[in-house]
């Protein structure tokens, strides 16, 4: 049996990086006692793949992560809808357990099929015409960026990763959508090319959906509930 997790990342944990989140995963599913399938070999570990890293300093509604469980375990035998307390106990302050499914045995995995993210991006410094102003990244036929990885520079043209932006209806922040496919562009390298009169290092960034395309329609990887108000702890973070 195979699960599918969608928890969220908020507050002072958003500082931790992809790697030590994994780690309190690890140690989460322990305290939670759920019977998680082993990996084989000298160093068996727990057989559990995340979605796309969130870069570090981000914060999220929308992680995602898929755990085996051993091969005697039914679906009888586990309670998905008391799981998300279970786990969310389990893990530490700004983690929770939003929603936990069953994950079809023949589903591509999460870094094959997810196409695209939608991210909110805020600043006190920044104010709703900073936001609408941000949409003149759509007009441009390119956008140039410097950028390195793995001790390597390289200018890239990122603006096909741009899909849209438009400001929130409140209009204190911007909603973007980022392709992920290639070389992805990060919520904190739009901030320099969306406001360059502010520091990037000082926009906030959420991830609020990651999307797969099934026949050219948009679906999010594991809708919310209609009980569970994601935005609801993103404020409160």
């Amino acid at each position: 049996m195979k699960l599918r997790v969608r928890s969220s990342k908020l507050g002072k944990v958003r500082f931790t990086s992809h790697r030590d989140a994994a780690r309190m995963w690890e140690r989460a599913l322990r305290r939670a006692g759920l019977p998680v399938a082993a990996t084989e070999g000298f160093t068996p570990r727990p057989k559990m793949s995340f979605g796309l890293a969130l870069p570090t300093g981000a914060e999220s509604i929308a992680e995602y992560v898929d755990i085996e469980l051993q091969r005697d375990v039914v679906a009888d035998d586990v309670d998905l809808n008391t799981l998300p307390a279970r786990l969310g106990s389990a893990l530490p302050i700004g983690f929770d357990v939003l929603v936990v499914a069953e994950r079809e045995q023949r589903i591509e995995s999460l870094q094959e099929s997810v196409t695209s993210c939608t991210w909110e991006l805020w600043s006190p410094r920044l104010t709703a015409e900073d936001h609408a102003d941000a949409r003149r990244l759509l007009e441009a036929p390119e956008l140039v960026l410097e950028r390195e990885r793995k001790g390597k520079r390289s200018a890239d043209d990122v603006r096909p990763m741009i899909l849209d932006i438009r400001p929130d209806p409140a209009g204190d922040r911007a909603v973007v959508d980022l392709a992920t496919v290639g070389r992805a562009l990060r919520p904190g390298e739009f901030a320099e090319l969306a406001y360059p009169r502010v520091d990037a290092r000082d926009v906030r960034a959420l991830r609020t959906h990651q999307w797969l395309d099934r026949d050219g329609e948009r679906r999010e990887v594991l809708p919310l509930p209609a009980d569970v108000d994601a935005r609801a702890l993103a404020v409160l973070a």
